[in-house]
């Protein structure tokens, strides 16, 4: 997991919560780097299991090239390939991922694959993947278990 460490301000919440005049102010070290799957398997909110499916589904969702790209791309992949990868050619391989990255997001189900894709792939925080699709607050946190157990069997992973 790669570390990006930054100090960062600790503000108050809310409108009336204000700092009374003269007291230090607080700050806290984050790891800006840490994908919130990583940030939730971290804190014991996710088990092994679930944490290596979506890290495996991140991976395919890396390998298929997926993500929106608005220029060139002049670096050369260098994705880890897979036991099944072997013997493929660079295209095959990515259309491999893509294939292993859809068939992921069907076996979770219809539904479920928006907080797949909002938390593990864009890395999107929690709080904000509820908000955009209207969930109610701390919701989000199930329902991801639930499409990460799906995907963990899809992937096989014990």
């Amino acid at each position: 997991m790669k570390r990006e460490l930054v100090t960062r301000e600790l503000t108050t919440e809310g409108p009336r919560r204000v700092r009374p005049s003269g007291t230090p102010r607080r700050s806290v070290t984050v790891n800006i780097a840490e994908s919130p799957l990583a940030w939730l398997h971290a804190r014991g909110h996710l088990p092994d299991r679930l944490f290596d499916a979506g890290e495996q589904l991140r991976a395919d969702y890396e390998r298929a090239q997926l993500s929106p790209s608005i220029t060139m791309r002049w670096d050369p992949v260098r994705a880890r390939s897979t036991a099944a990868d072997r013997g493929l050619s660079a295209g095959e391989r990515q259309i491999a991922a893509r294939a292993r990255f859809y068939g992921a997001l069907a076996a979770a189900g219809k539904g479920l694959e928006d907080i797949l894709w909002r938390v593990v792939c864009a890395c999107e925080a929690l709080p904000e993947a509820e908000k955009s699709l209207g969930w109610p607050t701390r919701s989000g946190k199930l329902v991801l278990r639930i499409a990460l157990e799906r995907v963990a069997d899809f992937y096989r992973i014990r």
